[in-house]
Parts: structure tokens; sequence; C-alpha cells
């Protein structure tokens, strides 16, 4: 896949996503999401996702914060996290459970969630969303 690889390693493949408003239209109202374009980790080590943003506007009591996970191979994307009104969301029935840790802070435009115990089925990408209403 062009991408070197050692043993052990898990690589996970963060994407931000830029959100316009819903005319696409107004620039003013655009969130620019940024995450490392790849990071790796070996299994049974942590490592952090980061996810920073940017909006133009403030940020608001409504911010979500939602991360997906598509295992490299699969066409489907699973939510594995969500923030929500102030409160931290993790899956509790899926393969992350007991295995993330939210360290975001949306007040500092930041989104990271940490995964503990690494393993070759976390490869993949994960994609992290941010919506600021209105």
């Amino acid at each position: 896949s062009g991408t070197g690889r050692f043993p052990g390693a898990v690589l996970v493949s963060p994407v931000g996503l830029t959100a316009l408003s819903p005319t696409g239209l107004s620039p003013t109202s655009a969130i620019h999401v940024y995450t490392p374009r790849e990071v790796y980790g070996t299994v049974g080590s942590h490592v952090t996702l980061s996810c920073s943003f940017w909006s133009s506007e403030w940020i608001s009591e409504d911010i979500s914060i939602t991360w997906h996970f598509q295992a490299e191979g699969s066409r489907d994307s699973i939510s594995i996290f969500h923030y929500a009104k102030g409160q931290p969301y993790i899956d509790d029935v899926g393969t992350f459970k007991e295995r993330m840790e939210w360290v975001g802070n949306p007040r500092r435009k930041d989104g990271s969630i940490v995964i503990h115990n690494l393993d070759y089925t976390d490869n993949g990408t994960f994609t992290c969303d941010v919506k600021n209403p209105p």
C-alpha cells in the first residue's frame, strides 16, 4: 500500500473535515479541522489522535465533536466517540470500549482522544467531525 510498517506497528490515519454553512456560500461560517496525516503506535501501547479546529464564530455551548472509525479494508464507518452538551460519550459496546480517553477541550479548540492498548484491528481511518451550531 506504499506505507512502511514494522513488526507490531499499528497505523491509524486521522482525517479532518472542513464544514461549511448549510448553503456552502458563507466562508465566515466555516470550521476548519486539523489532524496529523498518519499516526503510528505499537501493539499494547497508546496513541493520541489529535484534532484541533478553528472557527470564525465563537465556540457555542452546542458544539459537538464526533470521531468515526473505518477499519482497514472495510467500507463501513462507525461512530466511536461523541462529545455534546459539555459531556463526552464513549462507545460502550464496540472494540474501543474501555480503551478510549477524552483529552480534548473544546474551549481550547481541541477535540483529541487517546486510544489505549492498541491492537492490529485498530489499523484504519479515524475521522474527527466538529459542529459549532448555529
